[in-house]
Parts: structure tokens; C-alpha cells; sequence
């Protein structure tokens, strides 16, 4: 399993921006997904995560109602859809995944992506 997270970039607080995780080496279905962010110096947390079927979603108190995750299974890829942008939004943001078909979504991943930068201007 192999994870390319894309779609990082520069943008001012209160902006808009669509993250992508491309899932190789095998079909995506089966596989819980994820997003974490790692800011400057500090630790990767959870972001939001999407079981296997798309029906259940899970996101930090940090994020709800301003991020969307969702994921296209006949893509293979994963979004995050991240709206009114702040600067403590600011992070290097890694999609991770783990083959599982419960709910358990905000931890034990098995599989990460390398990451794509994210940074809020205020």
C-alpha cells in the first residue's frame, strides 16, 4: 500500500483549500482512512478519519464543521476538504490507512502518506 497526499499549498486565513490521497498497490475498499497534522515542533495529531464504506466519519473537536472528509472507493483517493482556514491550521498534513472494517478510526494506522504542507497566513 503506497499513500501520495497532495494539494498543500500557501493561503490566507479564512481561505479554502482540498487535500487528496491518492491509495496504490491494492483497492482502497476494506481500508479505513485518515488525516493528521503535525505542526512546527509539536506532535502528529488526528485530524478526521473515514471508515471503509464512506459511512462513518470521525473528526477532532478542533476541526468539526469546518473540515469535510470524504473518499471516492473507485478512485482510490481520499479528500479533506478544509474551510475557513485559520493559522493555527497551519501543519504538515500526512492521510494515513489501515485495513479494517470497524469504526475504530482515530488510531492504529498502518500506512502513511508523506505528507503535504499546509500554511495560514493571518
Amino acid at each position: 500500500v503506497q499513500l501520495q497526499a497532495s494539494g498543500g499549498g500557501l493561503v490566507q486565513a479564512g481561505d479554502s483549500l482540498m487535500l487528496s490521497c491518492a491509495f496504490s498497490g491494492r483497492s482502497s475498499s476494506g481500508y479505513g482512512m485518515g488525516w493528521f497534522r503535525q505542526a512546527p515542533g509539536r506532535e502528529r495529531l488526528f485530524v478526521a478519519a473515514i471508515n471503509f464504506s464512506g459511512a462513518v466519519t470521525k473528526y477532532a473537536d478542533s476541526v468539526k464543521g469546518r473540515f469535510t472528509i470524504s473518499r471516492d472507493n473507485a478512485k482510490n483517493i481520499l479528500y479533506l476538504r478544509m474551510n475557513s482556514l485559520q493559522p493555527e491550521d497551519t501543519a504538515v498534513y500526512y492521510c494515513a490507512a489501515k485495513y479494517s472494517l470497524d469504526n475504530d478510526l482515530a488510531s492504529g494506522y498502518a500506512y502513511w502518506g508523506q505528507g503535504t504542507l499546509v500554511t495560514v497566513s493571518s
